[in-house]
């Protein structure tokens, strides 16, 4: 199975600049490689990412300006990936997938590049890694011994990272519970039909009050000065903080349930319309219900497990898991009281019940 992996690497000041450098080149040809598209296809041309790479390096060559770009230390393949992106970014266009592609802007990030040895595997293992041309780099946690193809770096609220794919067995099936429904929630995040509820860590309402406290701080900087820079970056560093939380509630609790049960079934919700929702908004994304489901689809393959997504107007919220009685639930109830059993359980153990029941 094709897994990849992200940590942060660990920079002196020295490969620092050096990573920055290679950021502000691939940004750097990608917005070259946008304006020059546009250029021709005004002029009734079709270009492509290929015959732009090719115009880019006969370019470089011939104007003297662009010297900066073939500096010593500097790896040449970010060029070729940076076209590719631009490339890849055309064709989701086209085909309905995503916006016009947009210049990219240093304000917004030093941005990311990515390296290769010509399609040769580079080996990974430890907490050292060789990159092509840069030299050998560090990481905070130790790497599996494998073999990749590319490296891609990137910058985030002033760390480094380095992301890559390898090849990994998949680890032999092991004794699970044979099946279980789960209910994705906003006061929880998930309730299982076991019984077992996975808490919510509501990272935005426990960041809100010191992220609009330094919002306010850096609207009272001068846009561009050093004080505006650091103060940006504190900004930067708690949205990352808030991020993390959330993120790491939602890899523990998909982790631990795509590894001990062999069948899972989740509602597969809305989550576009529950975000027009003004009200809701805020707590709906802040409960990570699109992350849930997308590593549960790639956790389950991993640890050899099996998952079934409901559809989203499947009434498990308004049916009684013991009799099959429906009724209506507002979003206020918490216990679901049925009218004709008298039943009273959770609202939320009972959406999983009866998620587990669709399964089987």
């Amino acid at each position: 199975m094709l897994l990849s992996i992200k940590t942060q690497l660990k920079l002196n000041s020295k490969e620092r600049v050096l990573m920055s450098k290679h950021a502000g080149i691939a940004r750097f040809t990608y917005n070259w490689g946008l304006a020059t598209w546009q250029a021709l296809y005004k002029d009734g041309y079709k270009p492509n990412q290929r015959f732009l790479r090719t115009f880019f390096n006969n370019h470089v060559k011939i104007n003297p300006d662009l010297s900066w770009l073939k500096e010593n230390g500097i790896c040449q393949k970010i060029t070729e990936f940076a076209f590719e992106n631009l490339g890849d970014a055309y064709k989701r266009f086209f085909k309905g997938l995503g916006n016009y592609p947009r210049f990219k802007k240093r304000s917004k990030s030093l941005g990311s590049f990515t390296v290769n040895s010509g399609g040769k595997p580079i080996n990974v293992g430890g907490t050292r890694i060789k990159l092509p041309t840069i030299g050998w780099v560090r990481t905070y946690e130790e790497l599996p011994h494998t073999s990749t193809t590319k490296f891609t770096i990137s910058e985030r609220a002033g760390n480094w990272y380095i992301s890559f794919t390898f090849e990994q067995e998949l680890p032999k099936p092991s004794i699970k519970i044979p099946i279980v429904g789960v209910d994705l929630g906003i006061k929880v995040l998930a309730t299982i039909s076991s019984g077992v509820v996975f808490d919510n860590p509501k990272a935005r309402d426990k960041m809100k009050n010191k992220l609009a406290k330094q919002s306010r701080q850096l609207s009272k900087k001068t846009r561009g000065s050093k004080r505006y820079l650091k103060q940006k970056l504190r900004v930067a560093r708690t949205h990352k903080r808030t991020s993390d939380i959330r993120l790491d509630a939602t890899h523990k609790a998909t982790t631990t349930i795509s590894k001990n049960h062999a069948k899972i079934v989740v509602e597969r919700l809305n989550v576009l319309g529950m975000m027009s929702n003004h009200k809701l908004a805020g707590a709906v994304g802040d409960a990570n219900f699109y992350e849930f489901s997308r590593q549960l689809e790639y956790k389950c393959k991993k640890f050899g497990s099996e998952v079934i997504f409901a559809d989203p107007f499947y009434p498990s919220s308004k049916t009684c898991s013991n009799c099959g009685h429906i009724q209506d639930m507002p979003l206020s109830v918490r216990i679901f009281d049925c009218q004709s059993c008298k039943v009273s359980l959770d609202r939320d153990w009972n959406a999983s019940k009866n998620l587990e029941k669709l399964g089987l």
